[in-house]
């Protein structure tokens, strides 16, 4: 933005981790053509963007976020030696720390203070190094002071808050008048308006995709004719950018107004070529240059809205293999949730189908039509045409397998049922909450005030929740009396009743006889004496703690600048109250994970916890009860590694009782015992990663994941699709509880450079995308690890779990896809739809990871339980 004059495409912000070179014309080029000498220290993103444009750079990884003080001296310490030379025509700084300070400890940070100071002198160095070249040189030197974002009051930044969009833009030159008195309040400019102000100032053609305008103020000092003609040069820039982009552009409201601004241009030219110098000429020469930057702000505007040219071939392609495979899986749901569990896709049929080939043939001729006729860049039809057919092939084939499945469904449908005797369960409230929640949430993200503030939907459907299965204890404990047929919670049956016995019993859960709890015929004589009121306590207690988490970290847009307890914890004055919280929350996470680990991995996982708060006392996070006085901070290298060593020796134990488990025999026990294990490991590390004042949302997680097991889950028998949705549910409120909204701004990128000491792009991605998808993704592994030691559920538990979750997932994203592409000319689609999409982009990579882990660890296929 800062060098073309153009507003980058969102998918810059993934881009950007490992950038290619910049086609587009911009001033750096346009600089090197004209024999300008540019020079540039700094942030590394530069050197990728515009490679052997610099007659010298000295770049710096950008993405080091741990790194205040290197990062900025590797700059500062050519700036002595390069202001006495004379051998050099543009200077370019990108200093880095104070974005890095931002980034690890927010924009109160007593290291920021410092940093501007550090800042400030290196300016002063550069103003004097210029001040003294002024009579030498045959030119006026300019210094411009700018930023290329602002910080939200998190310290990060990628959102639409006002301290990430406005940041200073600031030119110090000889060449202006001196100013005397106090400075007027400064004008408001887009970003994209220096390119077109620099290429002026140098002389340079103004950058051709540029939608900025000339910044006045910056050559007021100049003549009324240099003036005009500076703006009629950006003026012509900018309509014949118009022409190109829009075919109706002689009616757009900018174009108009140029042309009269134009003519009304040259009847100037004719009163100052007569040489007429009176009032006139100079009142006629205000009034051009008003219609000109009228002109320039209209043709900006029209030109800023038209810039997202939208690859739809390449979009709808994608948009409809999406819905196929969301169709095939809402086609699937009766045999999926059955009690074997099969999710067969029926393809083999359909390759050797007539059809098949057809529609191949069809989409073949489809995409040669399109390709050959496009005007603009697509990116499908620049793909190989081996891949391209295959993608053909693909559509093809899903297409055929939903019309088969479909034929499946209607003829079963035709034939009488096996048991006639049966008739379907009723829908229990909770059935009715699931369905209702989960539509209820898909319609909601085609508002953008819902997708701001999607928390409050998480939030409501939890609480609800809550309330629902506090309804179904009291109605278990002192309604119930025997086993009621009308009180199945089976959401199941509700798709298959088929071959179902009439006892009260869920699809996998065996029926009594075949369970060690045989001899209880009814959930009220499970859970006796003190443990039955706990069970009723214990949505009281959930709705407690989900009331605390809210207080921890206020997100969304609205409210995400109103002060909360995280703020007040982080703050300098309160560290001694933020480490006995972290001491608390460590130890608590302790006792709730070891009692179900072996002796080796209790040891690990308290080792390693205590590595934990070491860590964050080494970069100055936490304090010891025996330190009294200031502690040199340093990045905790050490400690984290430490840490690191038993997250892997945990998850490596686990590892090993899951292969044996699965490869050497068959014991549910060994199994249920790594997988605890693996995710006793997974703890550590968000332990590890999260900031000191986050670790409640850790301790209430592994809380509430321990009270819903015993005392809700099992005494009321939930199946495993609803048991897969409440934890889906606590999943995406938990990622909200952590801090995190739909806004790029609230990623917590510190938690990638956690015990490395340079950027490796591998592991800082991983480490930052388990960081911020922690409560999904935990609550995802302890699904699994209930599902698979829950010896009263048959073995097609485990699927049902999985598909469900597949399911889960894959509904909102799907529906998004079409409605972020109807809404792809809404007002917000860059601050809100597209951040939301890349978000649940994301997801679906760990959905789809936390899907094979589920498979891998289902052996259905090999072990049935016979009911």
């Amino acid at each position: 933005a800062l060098m073309t004059g153009s507003i980058p495409g969102f998918i810059d912000v993934v881009v950007n981790l490992n950038s290619p070179a910049l086609m587009d014309d911009n001033l750096i080029w346009q600089a090197k053509t004209a024999g300008k000498r540019i020079i540039f220290y700094g942030d590394d993103t530069w050197v990728k963007l515009f490679p052997k444009h610099f007659v010298e750079y000295d770049g710096t990884t950008s993405f080091f976020v741990s790194d205040f003080t290197e990062v900025d001296d590797n700059v500062t310490r050519h700036l002595d030696r390069v202001l006495k030379r004379e051998d050099w025509d543009l200077l370019i700084l990108h200093y880095l720390g104070l974005d890095h300070i931002g980034h690890m400890t927010g924009p109160n940070s007593p290291l920021v203070g410092p940093k501007l100071r550090e800042m400030d002198n290196i300016l002063k160095k550069i103003h004097i190094s210029l001040l003294s070249k002024v009579e030498e040189a045959s030119l006026p030197n300019l210094l411009v002071v700018c930023g290329d974002h602002g910080m939200s009051e998190t310290g990060s930044h990628g959102g639409s808050s006002e301290g990430e969009v406005h940041t200073p833009l600031l030119f110090i030159s000889s060449a202006f008048e001196k100013r005397s008195g106090p400075l007027a309040q400064p004008e408001h400019v887009q970003q994209t308006d220096l390119a077109s102000t620099l290429a002026i100032g140098l002389g340079l053609p103004i950058s051709r995709n540029s939608v900025g305008n000339l910044i006045l103020p910056v050559v007021e000092g100049k003549t009324m004719r240099e003036q005009l003609r500076f703006v009629h040069l950006n003026g012509f820039q900018l309509s014949r950018l118009l022409q190109e982009n829009t075919p109706a552009y002689e009616k757009d409201p900018g174009y108009e107004h140029f042309k009269i601004a134009e003519k009304s241009h040259g009847n100037w030219i004719k009163l100052y070529l007569e040489g007429n110098n009176s009032e006139i000429l100079l009142n006629l020469g205000k009034k051009v240059l008003k219609q000109y930057l009228e002109a320039l702000k209209t043709l900006s505007s029209s030109l800023s809205k038209q810039v997202a040219q939208y690859d739809m071939y390449s979009m709808m392609v994608g948009t409809v293999i999406i819905m196929e495979a969301l169709l095939l899986l809402l086609l699937s749901v009766p045999k999926a949730l059955s009690k074997q569990a099969e999710f067969e896709v029926p393809l083999s049929p359909p390759l050797f189908s007539l059809l098949f080939y057809l529609m191949c043939l069809l989409l073949c001729a489809v995409h040669v039509i399109v390709c050959t006729s496009a005007e603009s860049l697509c990116y499908f039809c620049s793909m190989s045409w081996l891949t391209a057919v295959g993608v053909m092939m693909l559509i093809s084939a899903l297409t055929c397998g939903i019309l088969s499945a479909m034929t499946k469904i209607f003829e079963n449908s035709r034939l009488p049922p096996k048991n006639p005797t049966v008739s379907s369960s009723s829908w229990s409230e909770i059935d009715v909450l699931i369905l209702a929640g989960t539509i209820g949430h898909v319609l909601s993200l085609g508002a953008s005030s819902f997708i701001e503030e999607e928390h409050q939907t998480w939030y409501f459907l939890i609480n609800t929740l809550s309330l629902v299965l506090c309804q179904e204890l009291c109605r278990n404990y002192f309604l119930l009396k025997e086993c009621d047929p009308q009180h199945s919670t089976n959401v199941k049956q509700n798709f298959d009743s088929i071959g179902e016995t009439p006892e009260c019993k869920n699809i996998d859960i065996p029926a009594a006889s075949n369970s060690k709890l045989g001899k209880a015929t009814s959930s009220s004589e499970f859970i006796k004496g003190s443990d039955k009121w706990i069970s009723l306590a214990t949505p009281w207690i959930i709705l407690i703690c989900c009331r605390l988490l809210r207080s921890l970290n206020q997100t969304g847009v609205q409210w995400a600048h109103r002060p909360d307890f995280g703020h007040w914890l982080t703050s300098s004055e309160h560290k001694s109250e933020l480490s006995f919280l972290a001491a608390v929350s460590l130890l608590t996470i302790f006792f709730l994970v070891q009692r179900r680990c072996s002796l080796v991995s209790k040891i690990a996982m308290a080792l390693g916890l205590l590595g934990v708060y070491s860590y964050r006392a080494a970069i100055g996070n936490v304090i010891f009860p025996w330190q009294h006085g200031g502690k040199d901070i340093s990045k905790g290298i050490t400690e984290a590694h430490f840490v690191y060593v038993f997250v892997l020796g945990i998850v490596f134990t686990g590892t090993k009782d899951l292969l044996k488990s699965q490869v050497i025999s068959a014991d549910s026990s060994m199994k249920s015992t790594g997988l605890w294990e693996v995710y006793s490991g997974l703890v550590l590390l968000a332990a590890l990663l999260f900031r000191p004042h986050n670790l409640p949302v850790l301790v209430f997680c592994l809380l509430i994941q321990t009270m819903m097991t015993k005392y809700i889950w099992r005494p009321l028998k939930f199946d495993a699709a609803q048991i897969t949705i409440m934890h889906y549910w606590f999943g995406q409120a938990f990622f909200y509880f952590q801090g995190n909204s739909n806004s790029i701004a609230t990623v917590d990128v510190s938690a990638g450079f956690v015990g490395l000491d340079s950027y490796v792009e591998i592991p800082a991605i991983f480490l930052t995308a388990f960081a911020t998808y922690a409560g999904p993704f935990l609550w995802a592994i302890h699904l699994l690890c209930y599902l698979s030691s829950e010896v009263s559920r048959n073995s097609a538990a485990v699927g049902h779990g999985c598909f469900c979750y597949a399911l889960m997932r894959s509904v909102p994203v799907a529906i998004y896809v079409v409605l972020v592409t109807g809404l792809r000319y809404h007002l917000f689609i860059w601050s809100v739809f597209s951040p939301k999409l890349l978000y649940e982009g994301v997801h679906v990579f760990i959905a789809a990871a936390v899907c094979l882990f589920f498979t891998a660890m289902d052996q259905n296929h090999s072990y049935r339980v016979q009911d």
